[in-house]
Parts: C-alpha cells; sequence; structure tokens
C-alpha cells in the first residue's frame, strides 16, 4: 500500500482532533471595503482628457535640443520618480543615449554634489555603466574622508545618499558615502524644518530604490511639488496620472476581491491571512503600467493562493496531511483530491482549475512562450511545496539544517522564484522563449532575488516563529553551522542581504539579456521584500505600513 494510502486511512480511523500549530494570524482590517467598487467611466476619460496637453508639453521638453544637459537630467529623473518613464520611454532612451556618448567625466570636476548625484541616478537607474568616480572629487584624500563641507548641501546628501544605494560590487566609495550620508543626515534631521525635513525623514525611513514605485512617486509629488513647481505640464501630468491609475487599479481590486469573495476559501481554510488588498498593493509593485493589468490579476491570484499554502504548511496541517498535500501538488491531478483532508480539497481543486484557465485567458502569442511560462510557474508552485514540506519535517523531527541544507530549500520557500515566473504570465509578447530560458538558466539578478526574500524575512520573523516553537530559518541555521550568537548571525545574514542588492543593480546595467520591462518586475520584488519586512513582518501585521500605503494608493486622491 503507498504511503499516501495509509496515512489517508490512519487519519479517516482517527476521531481526535489534531494539535495544530495555530499562529491565530489577525485578521484583515479591510472587510469589504473594496468590494462596492464602481467605476466612473466619464470620470476616468476626464483623467485621460486631461493628461493629454501637458503629456505632448511634456515631450516636447524631453526633446528640446536647447535645454542644458544639466536640467534635461533632471527633468528626466522628475519623471521617473513621478512613475511617468513609461509614457516617454522612446524619447527618453534617445536622450540618454546622446547624452552618454557625449559625455566627458572632466566635466563634473565643477558640478556641485546635488547634481552630480542626480546626474549618476538617472544613468544608472536606466542601465548606463555611469562611473562612481565622479563622487572623488567630495574625498579629501590627505585623510582619506568626505569633506565636511558637502555636509552643508542637505539636498545634495540627499541625493548622494540615494545614489549610493545603486552601488555594484567593488564601489567602495558608495560604501562609504552610503555609512557617511546615512550618519550625517541621522545627525541634522531633527535641526531642519518644513518640506526638506519631510525628504530627510523619508529617505532614511525609506531610500526610493528600496521601496514601492506607486507610493514613492506619491510621496515624491507630496515631498518635492515645490522644487518641480517650474515645470507645470509635469506636476498636471503627474495629478491626472496617479488618479487616473488609482481608478483602473481600484476596478482590479474589486475585480480580484470579487473573485476571492466568490471563492469562499475562507471558509474551509480561516485560519489562514486573509490579505487580498495586501497581496494587489504587493503585484502592483512590480509593474503599474495600464497594459500590465492582466498580469497583475494572474500574479495576485497566485500569490493569494501561495499564502494559503505558506499557512497551511506552516500553521495549520499536521505532518501526516503536509506529507498528503506535497504529493497531490507534485501529481497535479484532480484525482488526486480523494487523499487530502477535507479542508483543503477545495483549495487544490481551485489551483488547479485557475492554472488550466491561465492558459486561456493570456493570448497565444509569437513565439509559444505562453505555455512554457505557465509550466515554469507550476513548477516552481510544486518546489515551493516541497520546499514548505522540507521545512515542516526539520520543525517535526527537531531538527536544524545546516545553513548551506536550509538555504538549497529556502531560496525556493522564499516564495519569490514561483511569484517571479508568475509574474510573466500575462505580460504578452514581450515574454519570449530566449526570455523564459534565460531566466531558467538561473541568472545572478534572480539568485539576488531569491537571497533577499529569503533572509530579509528571516531575520525579521525569526522571533515570532520561535514563540510558536522550533524555528528553521537562515538564522538558526546560520547559528549552528558556525557556532555564533543571534546578533552576529543576524548581521552576517544582512551582509549578504547587501550583496545581493548590489548583485541586483548590476544584473540591471547594459548590455543586458532580455528587455528591461521584464527586469523590472524582478527589481520590484524585491524592493516589497524590503517595505514588507525591514522593520517587522509588515505583510502579517498590517496596521502600520500596508494600511499607511493601501489607503495612499486605493483611498486618497489628489486634488487637481
Amino acid at each position: 500500500m503507498a504511503t499516501a494510502d495509509i496515512i489517508l486511512q490512519t487519519n479517516a480511523q482517527s476521531t481526535i482532533e489534531p494539535v495544530r500549530p495555530l499562529a491565530n494570524f489577525p485578521p484583515s482590517i479591510w472587510g469589504d471595503r473594496f468590494l462596492s467598487f464602481s467605476l466612473d467611466n466619464s470620470q476616468l476619460e476626464a483623467y485621460a482628457k486631461a493628461m493629454e496637453e501637458p503629456k505632448e508639453q511634456l515631450r516636447k521638453s524631453i526633446l528640446n535640443p536647447n535645454v542644458d544637459s544639466n536640467e534635461k537630467l533632471s527633468l528626466i529623473y522628475s519623471v521617473y520618480r513621478l512613475g511617468l518613464t513609461y509614457l516617454f520611454s522612446k524619447e527618453i532612451n534617445s536622450q540618454l543615449d546622446t547624452l552618454f556618448n557625449h559625455l566627458n567625466l572632466e566635466s563634473y570636476h565643477d558640478l556641485d554634489l546635488y547634481t552630480t548625484s542626480i546626474h549618476f541616478q538617472v544613468f544608472r537607474l536606466f542601465g548606463y555603466r555611469f562611473s562612481c568616480d565622479v563622487f572623488n572629487k567630495f574625498k579629501d584624500f590627505r585623510s582619506g574622508e568626505f569633506k565636511e563641507d558637502i555636509t552643508k548641501n542637505v539636498r545634495g546628501m540627499v541625493s548622494f545618499y540615494e545614489s549610493a544605494q545603486l552601488r555594484i560590487r567593488g564601489e567602495s566609495i558608495l560604501d562609504e558615502a552610503n555609512v557617511f550620508t546615512e550618519s550625517k543626515l541621522k545627525t541634522i534631521e531633527k535641526t531642519l524644518q518644513g518640506t526638506l525635513a519631510q525628504q530627510v525623514k523619508h529617505v532614511l525611513e525609506r531610500p526610493y530604490n528600496r521601496g514601492h514605485p506607486m507610493v514613492e512617486a506619491r510621496r515624491f509629488l507630496l515631498d518635492f511639488e515645490e522644487e518641480i513647481s517650474s515645470h507645470d505640464s509635469l506636476v498636471l501630468l503627474a495629478k491626472a496620472h496617479f488618479n487616473y491609475l488609482q481608478l483602473l487599479q481600484k476596478e482590479e481590486l474589486q475585480r480580484v476581491s470579487k473573485w476571492w469573495e466568490d471563492l469562499k476559501l475562507q471558509v474551509k481554510t480561516s485560519y489562514a491571512r486573509e490579505r487580498v488588498p495586501e497581496c494587489y498593493m504587493w503585484m502592483l509593485a512590480l509593474f503599474f503600467e495600464p497594459y500590465y493589468s492582466l498580469a497583475r490579476i494572474i500574479a495576485t491570484k497566485v500569490v493569494l493562493f501561495t499564502t494559503i499554502l505558506d499557512d497551511t504548511y506552516d500553521a495549520y496541517a499536521t505532518i501526516e496531511e503536509i506529507r498528503l498535500l506535497t504529493d497531490a501538488i507534485n501529481r497535479w491531478d484532480i484525482s488526486a483530491t480523494s487523499q487530502l483532508p477535507e479542508y483543503i480539497r477545495p483549495f487544490y481543486e481551485f489551483i488547479l482549475k485557475e492554472y488550466a484557465e491561465f492558459s486561456k485567458q493570456v493570448p497565444q502569442e509569437g513565439e509559444g512562450a505562453t505555455n512554457l511560462i505557465i509550466e515554469a510557474s507550476k513548477k516552481a508552485f510544486q518546489d515551493l511545496a516541497k520546499g514548505y514540506h522540507q521545512e515542516a519535517e526539520w520543525r517535526h523531527n527537531g531538527e536544524v539544517p545546516s545553513y548551506d541544507e536550509y538555504m538549497k530549500v529556502g531560496l525556493f520557500s522564499s516564495t519569490h522564484d514561483l511569484l517571479s515566473k508568475s509574474a510573466f504570465i500575462g505580460m504578452g509578447k514581450i515574454v519570449t522563449q530566449e526570455a523564459v530560458a534565460w531566466y531558467g538558466s538561473n541568472p545572478q539578478i534572480k539568485i539576488a532575488l531569491e537571497l533577499i526574500g529569503r533572509l530579509t524575512d528571516d531575520i525579521v520573523s525569526v522571533e515570532f516563529e520561535r514563540e510558536r516553537g522550533l524555528s528553521v530559518t537562515s538564522v538558526d541555521a546560520y547559528k549552528k553551522t558556525y557556532g555564533v550568537t543571534d546578533n552576529v548571525a543576524v548581521e552576517a545574514l544582512k551582509n549578504v542581504v547587501d550583496n545581493a542588492w548590489k548583485d541586483m543593480n548590476e544584473g540591471c546595467l547594459k548590455p543586458l539579456k532580455v528587455h528591461m520591462d521584464l527586469l523590472g518586475p524582478v527589481v520590484n520584488l524585491a524592493r516589497m521584500t524590503d517595505v514588507a519586512y525591514r522593520y517587522n513582518d509588515g505583510f502579517t501585521f498590517t496596521e502600520k505600513t500596508f494600511k499607511e500605503y493601501i489607503t495612499l494608493l486605493f483611498c486618497v486622491s489628489i486634488p487637481m
């Protein structure tokens, strides 16, 4: 008799409710708030119309040959920070190609810290290998320290700190700048007033390269509207654009919320976290452009399923039930439903059904990569279940694995392999067979993403895990393997994360193996991990960061 059949028979004979590792997660704070939204098409059209004229004016400004390079790069920087790049991608790329090809690093000798930092960020953000040597002049080479007089330029220090977040391995001057600027900004933060004080407070709390792109765009408008007000078209476009996207995205959130309510999975899996707005907001970070609507909806469905899977393995199922569920997911066949406990059968059936629906929902374009990426996502879902299962076995056996053993499993159980592949499903013809093959080859940027996902989560959640019993995290595995304390292990893992961010930045520099639009979701998934776990487990305990972000994005429009 097969192992699964033996377990099933044993469970059927037992009338005693098993002891379950319940986590008692906080309930959703939103109720049915987003279920009742109805899109007003006339309002949507009004915002679309309000975008037309400033968009054309801004396009002319970007292309204007009479605008000097400092002003043009500053304008492009603001366009990027406001989330408007996709509206002018062709124009911006042509301008940057020209500017970069005519660069003379000697011309930076007389530029101030703020302007130099803006140039550095723009070129790096768009994939150009702009040298960090431009910052050498801000150091006193007799002492080896940064010159004290640059600390008087607060705007420059903020921008220098943001530049340091884009560093790659080997850029020691930016490693030093990161420490120097953070320390100095913390020192002067309390002495500042007005918007400058707000800018410093925000950058210390979260540099934009570690934030949710839509939230950072909204905050940039709040914090820097006065500084960009000389470009009337930029401010008008940014406001209408945000309100336009807000309506579209609230309608998407309503559709996902209705779909989730109709599934009624929360009745059977009431032990799991109900986080529909949070999951949608997370996937919105990956791509906010209107034409990626289908990709957002599909990715949100997958992350909702992932949340239930995670909580089933970690906070409800017995080890026998876990083994049955893993076996069923590996089989990926409706006939496996009968071997599962009743409470998890609807969930299993919906996974199979939804993945079958993806093939029908997504147009079969170009080279037939759609089926390849759906299959890759399905396999990643199976690998995730195997990873969760192995971690459950370790907990069940009271075993803490070595660090290497844990990381082989932990990179899969971070969910980032699954989420990044699932994000590609609805992105259209840009996802070619070559792109799928490249991502499947485990490039450095993907490894960096998984390291950031796994370790950032573990570092903040280890104490919560320990409160519930044996903890099996990278922190515990590192402590065991190297015989160190919690603090030493955490600092060592933070260093791994820091290097992973450098690899992430490197992976976005030219020459690129795939289109930049396919790197965006990977980078943004890492950014959202930082949003969720920099200070605490913000996804589980949503009262602070996630509540603030969802309110800002879906509940507060911008006065025109």
